[in-house]
């Protein structure tokens, strides 16, 4: 049996070691939508120390998996590690490297798409999502408001390029003629979009 009380454990090291893990409104709302979607196949593009993906298997289906990708290798092992302490190493397979460079070769499809990484790179998650999700999948994209940067006049030189191609992102997604989006103001910011 899962020992998910040990996830309250893994939250607290990561909020006390400012590891990015998701706010606690942004999990019930996505939460909510996995119970009810009850998924078979999770992809998770940005593991961190293993916490959202630990968080998304109480709800897969029976049969259910979730592929996750990390770039680091510290976080990979620890990851490894919380997934171990947790009990469900048979649900959740951490994949170690670069997405950009793994998402191309993977083949199956999703019933959801957790995007949560690189915020200069969500263009590029999001067309290889687009690729391994179907008629009814759902993609989720986490904080695409940037601090609120995102939808304020910022301008400061350091964050510009990631402000802009967070809105670019949103603006596409909202926009696509293939999907149900919408932009979820909890938390920082989540877009939900749900394939045609």
């Amino acid at each position: 049996m899962p020992n998910y009380e040990y996830l309250k454990e893994i939250e607290k090291y990561g909020r006390d070691n400012k590891i990015p893990i998701l706010l606690d409104e942004s999990l019930e709302y996505i939460q909510n939508i996995l119970k009810e979607a009850r998924p078979h196949r999770i992809l998770e593009i940005g593991t961190a120390i293993g916490f959202s993906a630990l968080c998304f298997s109480k709800f897969l289906a029976d049969d259910g998996r979730i592929d996750t990708i990390e770039i680091e290798s510290l976080r990979v092992e620890q990851a490894e590690a919380n997934i171990e302490k947790v009990g469900v190493q048979d649900k959740i397979r951490v994949i170690e490297g670069d997405a950009l460079d793994i998402l191309p070769y993977l083949q199956e499809k999703y019933d959801i798409v957790f995007i949560d990484a690189a915020k200069g790179k969500y263009n590029e998650f999001f067309e290889e999502a687009m690729r391994l999700t179907k008629q009814g999948s759902i993609i989720i994209a986490d904080n695409v408001l940037y601090k609120g940067y995102v939808l304020s006049d910022y301008n400061k030189h350091k964050q510009r390029t990631a402000v802009n191609k967070l809105r670019s992102f949103i603006d596409m997604v909202l926009n696509h003629p293939d999907l149900d989006a919408e932009l979820v103001e909890i938390g920082d910011g989540l877009i939900v979009a749900r394939r045609k």
